[in-house]
């Protein structure tokens, strides 16, 4: 059994509610890991396997950590690969998929990020191949398009979701057009229904005693984060546009600037909106025949900014902020990444997470008796090759073996 590192920054305190889980990594670049992490993060092991030449995305930099060894991993790998084992593996070759099968062999979820039919061109796909050798095997691919459909096989990248989904055309304002969103959302989102989906299918896999196969793509994921404009869309049949800060259905709900920051305001009733009013010393602003409901204020959107605006200009932001969140008022500071990563709430709800040099966002996830967190920091690649191997049956000679035919990789072939 793994030794937990001591409790504390985001450490793992128990063995975690996914102990006992075994998961097959064949995942790169974002969705997938960001997937795995989660699930390595609450206790399943997570054996991640990459092809010859690595996880690209340990170049994706800079910002690099040295490891000590000649080699270095970017952030963008460090950031999603924490508590998991990594093996390199030339599955192109037949003793490769060997070992992949053999890993299989108690395994309970297998997830990989390959083109769609290329797990069926190596014999590997689920109905055919996995599925009557491994009845209980959850498998879950996660595609930009999936397999059928216009765009079926088809490659998916971030970027392009956001784009072809209608997630840029909500982003940005009139000035901006179309604007992409600054994190990855469609790979991170689809990374977190990937965990859910898989979840699901353990969970029924108790009920059936059967495995089954999850079609996780970026383009369903992304058009899935699509509200509430769809639904807007929906029910008015009017396109959605772009509107900035501000909400297409709540006002107030943007961005003020005071004397010491900006600030973000919210009001998402007409009792919140009265008390904002009074607080700010001016009661009869909320029953100005402008801004008494909701509608009125969104269809006076401009003249409540302005009044709004003249009455927080000399206002101290951060303590008028936690003022009016302590009265049940929706209101935030709008903080740069270093100030939100050195907050007190930060530390004190553990969202970032050290262990042994290595710091990242801590789980969000905080279950009372089976808490997860950071057990082993990212992998440098192929360092747990001969371990895991030797987990599984593999002798000396066979790794060694296998090393010599190409096969097994203990550094990044370039």
């Amino acid at each position: 059994m793994t030794e937990l590192p001591s409790p504390g920054m985001g450490r793992a305190r128990s063995a975690g509610a996914l102990a006992g889980i075994k998961v097959i990594d064949l995942t790169r670049v974002l969705g997938g890991p960001y997937c795995t992490m989660v699930l390595s993060d609450h206790g399943a092991e997570v054996i991640k396997i990459e092809p010859p030449q690595g996880d690209e995305v340990r170049d994706w930099g800079p910002p690099f950590i040295d490891n000590g060894d000649g080699t270095q991993d970017a952030s963008y790998f460090i950031g999603v690969n924490r508590n998991k084992r990594s093996i390199g593996l030339d599955l192109g070759k037949p003793e490769g998929k060997a070992v992949l099968l053999k890993l299989l062999e108690d395994a309970d979820v297998l997830v990989e990020n390959f083109k769609p039919g290329s797990m069926e061109k190596w014999g590997l796909g689920y109905e055919a191949d996995l599925a009557p050798r491994f009845p209980r095997l959850v498998h879950c691919r996660v595609s930009g398009f999936g397999a059928h459909g216009p765009y079926g096989g088809l490659p998916g990248y971030d970027a392009i979701l956001q784009a072809m989904t209608g997630l840029m055309s909500i982003n940005g304002d009139p000035t901006t057009g179309p604007l992409r969103m600054g994190t990855p959302i469609v790979d991170i989102g689809t990374g977190l229904y990937s965990a859910v989906a898989i979840l699901m299918a353990l969970y029924e896999r108790g009920i059936s005693g059967r495995g089954q196969y999850c079609d996780m793509t970026l383009h369903d994921c992304g058009m899935a984060l699509m509200h509430p404009q769809s639904a807007n869309f929906f029910l008015n049949g009017r396109r959605p546009t772009a509107t900035g800060n501000p909400h297409p259905n709540l006002a107030p709900y943007e961005k003020y600037t005071t004397k010491t920051c900006e600030i973000f305001i919210a009001s998402g009733n007409n009792g919140q909106w009265k008390k904002l009013c009074e607080i700010l010393g001016k009661p009869e602003l909320s029953s100005d025949p402008r801004f008494v409901n909701n509608a009125d204020r969104l269809g006076n959107r401009a003249a409540m900014i302005a009044e709004l605006a003249a009455l927080l200009a000399d206002k101290d932001g951060e303590t008028f902020c936690i003022e009016l969140l302590k009265q049940g008022l929706p209101a935030g500071p709008v903080r740069p990444i270093d100030v939100a990563m050195a907050a007190e709430h930060t530390a004190a709800r553990e969202m970032v997470t050290e262990l042994d040099g290595y710091r990242g966002l801590g789980t969000p996830i905080k279950l009372s008796r089976t808490p997860g967190g950071t057990r082993r920091k990212p992998p440098r690649y192929g360092q747990d090759s001969e371990e895991v191997l030797t987990q599984h049956g593999y002798s000396v000679a066979d790794i060694a073996k296998l090393k010599a035919g190409g096969v097994l990789y203990t550094s990044r072939r370039r």
